[in-house]
């Protein structure tokens, strides 16, 4: 679905043409440039935008088809640049991440956006509050959905921390994270972080190359020269990002090590007790089976005070063990 067509112009938006080809000649004939997005479009409607603006049918492919890692990629006519938005449930613990593809060309910016992560209607606002990133070009429309994906990691990453923090808090705190569906969470929120990272991590190397870390040949065509500080910033970001996202991938680790070694201490408390009461009961039992036996000599068979001295006897002992397993912990 072909949501808006904009065309910028010294500071200002207008509505584009229906007819892309004169939207970009307006476009380009005032120094501006035209930004349109598109939603889950279908074959033909991408198929009418692919032909208007001269898009490489590889990048096309990747764009319908969707479910792209994060990447940058360099056509004749445009550049083509993936980016994954992501969202994150509290209440399910549950990552989820869409994606958004921008094409940059020759004074267009093409947006395709799949999922329900990352509206691009904010982003629009916000561009137009802002003229004097239009002498960027079409760059602005790249740095300003970059820098709105990567703003919501960081909000991300933190809502991450805080319940992470919870969890860590039920695990180490006794009598609270004794559930056995424990290790299942715990492994659960590894998963989160894990699609989490598949978003960021990737994306560094293309923000790299954008921001110009590779000094003067590493040159992106259709990203103005000026944008480079802007991205740098967003880099700057997403570096923070990816340590926080690495600092809670080794927590997650680290707690679940310590679950599992409390599930084994616990174990081991449950076996010694079983134990020591099966020892308990293994006394009384041997007695009463050597006196069970029914031979005809026995000692003490036929003495009046057999019976009571032997359940004394096994009283005395069971009082011994129970004293013994006490002191040393087993009970």
């Amino acid at each position: 679905m072909i949501v808006d067509c904009g065309v910028y112009r010294e500071g200002h938006r207008s509505e584009g043409s229906q007819d892309f080809s004169d939207a970009l000649e307006q476009a380009r004939s005032a120094g501006g440039f035209v930004w349109i997005g598109l939603h889950e479009p279908t074959a033909e409607e991408f198929d009418l935008v692919a032909r208007e603006f001269g898009l490489h049918p590889l990048a096309v492919e990747d764009a319908l088809k969707a479910h792209q890692r994060p990447k940058l990629e360099v056509y004749d006519d445009s550049v083509f640049v993936v980016l994954k938005p992501v969202v994150y449930e509290p209440d399910s613990d549950t990552v989820s991440s869409g994606e958004i593809m921008i094409f940059l060309g020759d004074s267009f910016a093409v947006s395709v956006r799949h999922g329900r992560g990352a509206p691009l209607d904010a982003v629009r606002e916000r561009l137009e509050r802002e003229p004097e990133l239009h002498r960027e070009g079409a760059t602005a429309v790249l740095y300003r959905v970059a820098d709105a994906v990567v703003d919501h990691y960081l909000e991300v990453a933190t809502e991450l921390q805080t319940d992470l923090e919870e969890l860590e808090t039920e695990v180490f705190t006794p009598d609270a994270g004794g559930s056995r569906h424990t290790a299942s969470r715990i492994y659960g929120f590894k998963r989160q972080i894990l699609e989490f990272r598949r978003a960021t991590v990737p994306l560094t190397a293309p923000m790299a190359r954008l921001a110009g870390a590779g000094g003067s040949g590493s040159r992106v065509p259709f990203v103005e020269e000026g944008a480079r500080p802007y991205f740098r910033d967003v880099h700057d970001h997403l570096t923070r990002v990816n340590e926080s996202v690495e600092g809670l991938d080794r927590l997650v680790s680290d707690v679940l090590s310590a679950h599992l070694a409390q599930v084994g201490v616990q174990q081991n408390d449950d076996m010694r007790k079983i134990s020591a009461w099966a020892a308990m009961a293994v006394v009384p039992t041997m007695i009463a089976g050597i006196y069970g036996m029914n031979f005809e000599h026995m000692p003490e068979l036929h003495w009046t005070w057999s019976y009571p001295v032997v359940i004394a006897l096994m009283a005395a002992l069971e009082v011994v063990l129970f004293r013994t397993f006490k002191r040393r912990g087993w009970l």
